[in-house]
């Protein structure tokens, strides 16, 4: 019965004539603002709601209702209670999400809606978005229950209906301190001014539990708040969103010949399906924006965020490849495991271990599955295991590929783990260095390993199968004191991982241990270490 009504209630929200609104009825429509009636055909009834109400300044410059687009209607399919999206500029991402809080403001009594944007003056943008909501209502609903009692440059409050809508720029000193927010939309935040951490963190502490949060940013470099936020956004429960520059219908521009067409254009061409308008519009980006056209027409989740100058490998053949790498055929544990290539039963193989604490908020262990032969990039561990349950999970990797060389890198945590594989899962068939088992890194080895792995890069890009690992060398830096490492707020995991992989694979060619296999090693693996 509830059921019908809520359709019923969807549907008058398609076909109403919104000046006949009262409070009980918004109030209703309120409560039902994220369901999908089967009459509105795939359409959330706050989607519906927005169509009818609310009026937004088109590219054009008039006045038109606010209709979904491509982007927004996703959006609104993916979204959970914490979001972050990364997007290419001018997408229509901000002005929905203002809308959506709008509705949420306008029909949940004792709501307190936050918008925070990165300066003062884009404060203020978003503001004539939501100014504009409110003038263009029917004046039924003005005078009515959606009259308001104070309107300003920051704050709008509708007390009729106990709640208020806020915009606060981030450059402000205690942004939103003090309040209880139940929707807080936090702009641009890559470009948010001094400690957009530490802003951030007082932000989320005034959201309600149950509030709903969205995180939205164009990218900016390498490491920092958003890219962090965004990194990490699976262990946090964050739902990402992304939006590629081609999914706004407008970016399209004379169309090139196709015999014109680059390898890179091509590839991108079969992935995503692109015309060649679009990849005119493209080559038109790549003229006027130069080093910046990944930047703010994002094409990717990795290359978008900007790797500055000082970076240890190459970034022109990380870029490339990262344009035609393909995705995995296969994903474990919720992702943290990806396969390309499975294993064949005439292949060897190696797998290197780079092993951490397992701590969520610490370094990622992440292991690496190198074809003996050609070098070539087969599967690929991130995450945040440690002791036991990873050498419990490395171990069946290794003997999932044909019982391969298992590489850990015994410095700090390695030992440890090394002791598990051997001891507790009876892996036998584990890489000695000197007599001792495991790989050392060290002062000597260290710029070896890394010299080999971006000669790799350059003169075989195409063996790097893992666009996440591609990431982690665009943002492996040169560090101050000449060390190199991980920019802040970035990893390396994957980079040192495969670094050790690749140095062992040589070794063990250069020695012919590469056919050699324990008979030991060849025995069921699953029976000591399930």
């Amino acid at each position: 019965m509830k059921a019908d009504t809520d359709d019923a209630m969807g549907a008058r929200a398609w076909a109403m004539r919104p000046e006949e609104l009262d409070r009980e009825e918004l109030e209703g429509l309120g409560k039902i603002l994220d369901r999908r009636p089967a009459r509105l055909r795939g359409r959330t009834v706050g989607m519906a709601l927005a169509g009818v109400l609310l009026r937004v300044r088109t590219r054009e410059g008039q006045a038109a209702p606010l209709r979904a687009n491509a982007v927004q209607r996703i959006f609104e399919s993916r979204r959970g209670e914490r979001n972050i999206v990364l997007k290419a500029r001018q997408m229509g991402f901000t002005t929905w999400a203002a809308a959506r809080f709008f509705l949420k403001t306008v029909t949940q009594p004792g709501t307190l809606t936050l918008e925070v944007a990165h300066t003062q003056e884009a404060a203020e943008e978003i503001f004539r978005i939501v100014h504009r909501f409110v003038e263009c209502l029917p004046e039924e609903l003005r005078t009515g229950p959606l009259r308001t009692s104070r309107a300003n440059v920051r704050q709008i409050v509708f007390p009729a209906m106990d709640s208020q809508y806020r915009v606060v720029s981030a450059g402000e000193r205690n942004a939103g301190r003090g309040l209880t927010v139940q929707n807080l939309h936090c702009s641009e935040l890559a470009r948010w001014p001094g400690d957009p951490a530490e802003t951030l963190a007082g932000l989320r502490a005034s959201l309600t539990p149950g509030g709903e949060l969205i995180l939205e940013s164009t990218p900016e470099g390498v490491g920092g708040c958003f890219h962090e936020e965004w990194l990490k956004a699976a262990e946090t429960g964050t739902v990402r969103h992304f939006f590629p520059w081609w999914m706004e219908p407008h970016y399209r521009a004379e169309a090139v010949d196709e015999s014109s067409l680059t390898e890179e254009e091509r590839a991108l061409r079969l992935r995503h399906g692109l015309d060649l308008e679009q990849i005119g519009f493209r080559r038109q980006v790549r003229a006027n924006f130069r080093g910046l056209a990944r930047q703010e027409y994002a094409e990717d989740e990795e290359s978008c965020f900007r790797a500055s100058g000082d970076s240890v490998f190459e970034l022109t053949a990380i870029e490339e490849r990262m344009v035609t790498a393909q995705a995995s055929v296969e994903q474990r544990r919720n992702g943290e495991l990806e396969i390309w290539l499975p294993p064949l039963k005439s292949k060897e193989y190696v797998v290197a271990v780079d092993p951490a604490g397992g701590e969520s908020d610490g370094d990622y262990s992440a292991t690496q599955v190198l074809e003996m032969e050609t070098g070539l990039q087969c599967a690929e561990f991130a995450g945040h295991v440690g002791g036991l349950e990873l050498a419990r999970l490395v171990t069946a990797l290794a003997a999932e590929y044909n019982h391969a060389w298992l590489v850990v890198e015994r410095n700090n945590h390695g030992s440890g783990v090394l002791a598990l594989a051997e001891t507790v899962c009876g892996y036998r068939r584990i890489y000695r260095q000197a007599g001792q088992p495991g790989w050392l890194t060290t002062s000597i080895s260290r710029p070896a390993m890394l010299g080999r792995l971006d000669a790799a890069l350059v003169e075989g890009p195409e063996r790097f199968q893992s666009r996440r690992l591609l990431g982690e060398c665009r943002s492996f830096v040169r560090l101050s004191g000449g060390a190199t490492g991980a920019r802040a707020g970035t990893h390396d995991d994957r980079v040192m991982a495969m670094a050790i992989g690749l140095a062992v694979r040589a070794e063990l060619l250069e020695s012919g241990k590469s056919n050699c296999r324990p008979q030991s090693a060849l025995a069921p693996h699953s029976s000591r270490c399930a």
